[in-house]
């Protein structure tokens, strides 16, 4: 399983919306995505760099893989 790279909450975003995922709102420094076929709702703190664990639980909420999140973020 490959290491989770470091990244910041708005490239994570951005993997969101190419899985399906729209951007609600901004909520402080926080961005509410969306996803319509199932009405989940993911808030992504907007910081320059997240935490593992905060990312490891969005993209595991998301039901993404690390090999996945690799993928998408090329």
């Amino acid at each position: 399983m490959p290491k989770l790279p470091v990244i910041s909450g708005r490239d994570l975003a951005k993997v969101l919306t190419k899985m399906g995922f729209i951007m609600k709102s901004q909520n402080g420094s926080h961005i509410i995505l969306k996803r319509e076929t199932d009405g989940l709702r993911l808030s992504v703190p907007d910081h320059k760099e997240l935490d593992k664990g905060t990312l490891n639980g969005l993209i595991k909420d998301a039901g993404l893989s690390r090999t996945e999140l690799m993928k998408l973020l090329k």
